[in-house]
């Protein structure tokens, strides 16, 4: 299992029944002594992104809808982008590192002064917050994988298949679990 670290995914087990996080895929965003931060990279919601931040739909990749990023603060939005590797993308005003290829990014500035330094970008209503310990415990009773992300997982257009196609490329018999029925159950 890997190490929780700003970046990695957390992806959903057959175990984790909470309706807020069921067949889900949270990017971390922040993990340390005081708790997590991430957001749900698979729950787009009917909403455009200009009804609620107008000019942003034109730099979000596609759908241009707002994603549910967990049950805490749903009346604030985070923006993440995929920023370059090399170069100096990540730096400056307006974005903030949070692993090599990705990036908070400020949504008080203009998205103008995004041009050039992101690759896609996707906003979040809300967020999914653990207190300290309290991820770690959930790891430890088999509620969440943890795996690395990659460069496509933050903007995919069709969702729907994330968790799957997320657990599908790691190595051994993580990759079974993909194949795994909603109903445990019924194999």
């Amino acid at each position: 299992m890997n190490a929780l670290a700003p970046g990695m995914l957390l992806v959903a087990t057959a175990a984790l029944t909470d309706p807020n996080f069921a067949d889900t895929v949270v990017l971390l965003l922040d993990v340390g002594d005081d708790g997590a931060v991430g957001v749900v990279l698979n729950r787009p919601t009917g909403v455009a992104v200009d009804d609620v931040l107008d000019g942003w739909g034109s730099v979000v990749a596609e759908p241009v809808v707002l994603f549910h990023g967990g049950p805490v603060g749903l009346e604030g939005a985070l923006a993440v982008a995929q920023v370059p590797l090399t170069g100096d993308a990540a730096a400056g005003a307006g974005l903030r590192p949070i692993s090599p290829g990705l990036a908070l990014v400020d949504l008080d500035q203009s998205c103008e002064a995004l041009a050039g330094r992101v690759t896609a970008l996707r906003i979040f209503a809300g967020y999914a917050g653990w207190s300290a310990g309290q991820l770690e415990d959930e790891v430890e009773q088999g509620a969440w994988y943890v795996v690395s992300s990659r460069a496509g997982d933050l903007a995919r257009e069709d969702t729907s298949g994330l968790a799957r196609d997320v657990l599908r490329r790691q190595p051994g018999e993580l990759a079974w679990v993909a194949t795994r029925p909603v109903d445990p159950g019924l194999n």
